[in-house]
């Protein structure tokens, strides 16, 4: 029988254990669901979240989202640059869902307040080609498997009350903040080295209405080639028994910095050194 001394040093050791992080409970991830659909901050998870317990979540919550967005249309690599890694002391990308009703298109008038925490970023989009690219090992083996590019402004969503606390398995169990994104008109995919080295080689620019620059970078800056998010979301959804298949929308990184949307503007993005030049935009009421 333990002495009211020994029972006391047990109570002390308990509370000096540091607090353990788990799979989000049912109740937290309605919460979490109830605020993205309502538009409001959530209280932020967790920092202790593990990334197994964030895919536990992000499993959850992607069920209470299609109830809001209807079928899975593909999928969004998060954190494909360094420097976003490095900033969520991560060394992979994250992966998020996305469903029919957060795409919208080219031209589309969106609320500034389209999101609790609402952001844009230029982006990228691919079209599935067809089921071997679950087989492909290359970026160009992964292009010949692609059928279709569009230019992509995403609009993700923070969504949490304290943004300065993000760790990645928080920003992968919020689904990569997926809210919306407004695709521009598609380039029709033929497999060639020059398409191949300008996806890598071309500057995509955000600009706002005006012609003021807010950020360019390098086709390079996702992964070294945008293809290389392909493959890692190929690979990823295979760990859970996924295949990607024909005709589902794979968004690949982010080309820019997050920027805060500001009503009665309009922003574009331009893929210089793709063919045509394609641009896409978008309007903020």
């Amino acid at each position: 029988m333990k002495t009211p001394t020994s029972l006391a040093l047990i109570a002390v050791s308990a509370l000096a254990l540091p607090a353990q992080a788990a799979c989000p409970s049912d109740s937290d991830v309605a919460l979490m669901a109830a605020r993205h659909a309502n538009l409001q901050l959530a209280p932020n998870p967790s920092p202790d979240l593990t990334m197994a317990d964030a895919v536990c979540g992000r499993g959850k919550y992607t069920k209470f989202l299609a109830q809001n967005y209807g079928k899975v249309i593909g999928y969004k690599a998060g954190l494909t640059t360094p420097a976003m890694q490095k900033r969520f002391n991560l060394t992979h990308p994250v992966r998020g869902t996305l469903f029919e009703k957060m795409i919208l298109h080219e031209g589309a008038a969106v609320p500034a307040k389209f999101g609790a925490r609402p952001l844009l970023e230029a982006d990228l989009v691919v079209e599935v080609k067809d089921a071997g690219i679950n087989k492909a090992k290359t970026p160009l083996e992964a292009l010949r498997h692609i059928s279709r590019i569009y230019p992509f402004i995403e609009l993700p969503d923070a969504l949490i009350e304290d943004p300065a606390k993000f760790t990645g398995p928080i920003l992968a169990y919020i689904n990569v903040a997926a809210r919306l994104g407004v695709l521009g008109k598609p380039i029709d995919v033929n497999a060639s080295p020059a398409l191949f080295d300008a996806l890598a080689s071309m500057t995509v620019r955000l600009v706002e209405e005006g012609g003021k620059e807010l950020d360019a970078a390098k086709g390079s800056a996702i992964l070294q080639h945008p293809m290389n998010a392909v493959l890692w979301l190929a690979e990823d959804l295979k760990k859970d028994g996924v295949p990607l298949k024909k005709g589902q929308l794979l968004s690949l990184g982010t080309f820019s910095r997050a920027h805060p949307p500001k009503a009665g503007t309009t922003m574009r993005v331009v893929y210089e050194g793709l063919p045509g030049n394609p641009t896409v935009s978008v309007r903020f009421n």
